[in-house]
Order: C-alpha cells, then structure tokens, then sequence
C-alpha cells in the first residue's frame, strides 16, 4: 500500500446516488447528476482542474434534504442545492484557495 497526499485542493462530492422507483427519494432523480456535470464544467472552463476535483459520491443519507454537496477538506455541508446555487458555491470555494482560508458558505445559500 502506498500513502500519498491529497492531488488536489478541494474535492466537492455531489450526490448522485439513484434509488430504484418508489423507494425513498434519492439525489439523483432531484437533480444531483446535472449539478455534477454543470458544476464539472465550470470548473474545467475556469481551469481550475489541477486544483479542484468534482467527484460524485454514493449516498451521504441526507436524502431528504437533496441534492446535497459536501466540499472537502472544508467538511462544509450544502443541502437542497440547485443550480442557481453552483457560480455562488464554487466562487466560495475559489477564494478560500486564494486564501488559504477555510471555506465559508456564501450568505444566499443557507
């Protein structure tokens, strides 16, 4: 087994756990694969790839309060995220990098 560092800055997991038709809601069927991609995206447009990695993950069990986003090391939680909410999320998460500041939650996203 190897032991590294993180490769990059900030990872920001969006859920995108799919639970079958019926089942208790899940991230995926209220969006969270579209913000993946969007959010995907505009951090490729902004270049920011090398220091950023959106990744998806499996169930976070807040499902209720989905979609939901958690940006690490930060361990700072967004829940019922839209997107709308992505420039203003991801403008956050670029200044704490300039800062070397934790992240803090932009006011208009609870």
């Amino acid at each position: 087994m190897d032991v590294n560092s993180l490769p990059f800055e900030k990872i920001i997991f969006v859920c995108t756990n799919e639970r079958a038709e019926g089942e208790r809601v899940c991230c995926m069927s209220a969006g969270g694969g579209e913000l993946r991609d969007t959010l995907k995206a505009m951090v490729k447009a902004r270049q920011l790839r090398s220091k950023i990695r959106v990744s998806q993950s499996g169930c976070m069990d807040k499902c209720e309060d989905g979609p939901n986003i958690m940006v690490f090391p930060d361990n700072v939680w967004f829940s019922r995220v839209t997107a709308a909410d992505l420039e203003p999320i991801l403008d956050a998460v670029v200044r704490s990098l300039e800062s070397g500041e934790p992240l803090v939650p932009p006011p208009s996203i609870p």
